[in-house]
């Protein structure tokens, strides 16, 4: 047992407020460790929103289990709460609920029909970070969670993972999974993934970040990095090594995170601010939130004209502009049929697709960042 991810785990479930935490290579292994320990399994129905990342999806085939898509709500881009009763049959085992961009789902109406129907509500916390629903974090309300440290996640490890619960049987159940079977991280795998992670922290600013990912995405392409991604995992076909934990470096990197994130937050609430404030100036609909929702923006989205063109902007104007979502399951080199998604199921989520980029909110962009950022969105312009 590592004594650097056990001290992570418990210091992240001790800032979530939940006894069980543990610490995975990625957060989609973590997600396939819930749902391998709640016996989700060939036949069964896994209830997605039809708007989100391909890697979220591959747990569920990974255990041969259908994916179910409902569409999603356009102002929060969470799942559409009305439309989830029709979307659940006798063989529906869980329902996810993915707090989109940070923006916490409604979270009262989800658990009241996941309760109705005797369901399980797995959250999705890998974008939501701090985001708080009533008073409450989110990744407090459902039987389990799953989070991400990506490089574009609201704090970073490189790549991690992590699952918690409430639930001491499930908890057993994972730490199991956890001992008996999944694996350690291979030594060369883990020491270029900490030489990345300097790399990272010299070279990523909101300037450079355009050009740093085509970068990054080639020598992923060529093996040469730890990417977020391979190329194996665009089919719904376990990849070999890929039920890994956390390595060492890894967890002291969250570990120290942990220190330093009640300030990541508010510096994300402060960006969030700054974008609504600069839109609203300029005349630019921003969608109110109720006010129980307290969302930390991993980024800010927003709906532009041409999303194609913004994109080929940004570079120019220096912007750091985010893609996500490029299709209904991210990213557009998506085979869409393999998983079980064809095109027009769920139109809000496609629409968005084509219309939403997102804008900067970590700490190294400040006023200046979101300025130049909201000055291409603005060139561009609103969706018609």
């Amino acid at each position: 047992m590592s004594q650097a991810r056990r001290h992570f785990e418990q210091a992240f479930a001790q800032w979530l407020g939940m006894p069980y935490a543990f610490a995975f290579w990625k957060g989609r292994v973590a997600m396939y460790a819930i749902l391998r320990a709640m016996g989700v399994g060939e036949g069964d129905e896994v209830i997605l929103p039809g708007y989100t990342c391909v890697m979220d999806v591959n747990p569920v085939k990974y255990l041969g289990a259908k994916p179910v898509y409902v569409d999603i709500d356009p102002q929060t881009y969470n799942i559409d709460v009305s439309r989830i009763e029709q979307a659940i049959t006798p063989r529906t085992k869980v329902l996810v609920a993915q707090h989109t961009y940070g923006i916490p789902c409604e979270m009262d109406a989800l658990l009241d029909i996941a309760k109705r129907k005797g369901l399980p509500v797995i959250e999705d916390c890998c974008l939501a970070m701090g985001s708080m629903y009533k008073g409450r974090l989110c990744g407090t309300f459902g039987l389990a969670a799953y989070w991400s440290f990506q490089w574009n996640k609201p704090f970073t490890t490189g790549v991690g993972g992590m699952a918690t619960t409430g639930d001491a049987a499930l908890a057993g159940k994972i730490d199991e999974l956890y001992r008996l079977h999944a694996q350690e991280p291979a030594f060369p795998t883990a020491w270029m993934l900490s030489l990345q992670r300097v790399a990272y922290r010299l070279l990523i600013y909101p300037r450079t970040t355009a050009l740093a990912t085509s970068l990054f995405r080639w020598l992923t392409r060529k093996g040469v990095v730890v990417g977020s991604s391979s190329q194996a995992e665009f089919t719904p076909q376990m990849p070999g090594g890929f039920f890994t934990l956390m390595g060492q470096a890894q967890a002291r990197a969250g570990r120290s995170q942990i220190g330093k994130l009640l300030a990541n937050i508010a510096h994300r609430r402060r960006m969030q601010r700054v974008y609504d404030d600069l839109l609203r100036q300029a005349g630019w609909p921003v969608p109110p939130l109720p006010p129980y929702m307290d969302p930390v923006l991993v980024r800010y989205p927003v709906r532009v004209a041409d999303k194609t063109r913004a994109i080929a902007e940004a570079p120019k104007a220096g912007v750091e502009l985010g893609t996500w979502f490029e299709c209904p399951l991210h990213p557009r080199e998506t085979p869409l049929d393999l998983y079980d998604y064809q095109t027009g199921l769920c139109p809000q989520a496609e629409q968005a697709a084509r219309e939403v980029v997102n804008l900067p909110t970590h700490r190294r962009a400040g006023e200046h960042t979101a300025r130049r950022s909201v000055e291409l969105v603005l060139g561009i312009g609103q969706v018609k």
